[in-house]
């Protein structure tokens, strides 16, 4: 008999996962249960940190679910990401000639270079007021997780 011992998640474990973010009230946010699998390296920036924790110790087929406060989840709202854009930035720094409506969730181009999202919250005179808050940045979440397979 071979004693290899069973794996569990760690740090920087490879693996696959079903998972469920949900709202208190029980939808659905993101869920993998009823589809194909997730795929995921812990540490890479996939997943909150916190989620991640959750997670670490589980062995394959384990099964858990966690409740999280909005500190714990995607973190506290915060009023300083609530920016008036002036519509001219929005036109030099977002899709060309798109037309957009309060709700949208725009991308917009970095100085450096890479893209950021922001939801359109208003629309005024010459002006737009984005949220770039992450959409559940204030919220409690419920959190279920199943390992599948650990490398």
């Amino acid at each position: 008999m071979s004693s290899v011992a069973t794996p569990v998640v760690q740090d920087n474990s490879y693996l696959t996962l079903h998972y469920r973010i949900g709202a208190p009230d029980g939808a659905d946010i993101v869920n993998t249960f009823e589809g194909t699998p997730a795929t995921m390296q812990l540490g890479g920036g996939q997943m909150a940190p916190t989620l991640e924790q959750a997670m670490l110790g589980m062995r394959v087929g384990e099964r858990c679910r966690v409740e999280l406060a909005p500190e714990q989840a995607f973190g506290p709202r915060n009023p300083d990401l609530l920016q008036r854009v002036s519509m001219k930035t929005l036109q030099e720094n977002s899709n060309f000639g798109e037309e957009y409506s309060v709700g949208d969730l725009v991308e917009f181009n970095a100085p450096s270079g890479g893209r950021y999202a922001g939801i359109l919250r208003e629309l005024g005179d010459g002006w737009a007021l984005f949220d770039f808050n992450h959409p559940l940045a204030g919220q409690p979440i419920v959190f279920e997780v199943q390992i599948i397979g650990i490398l």
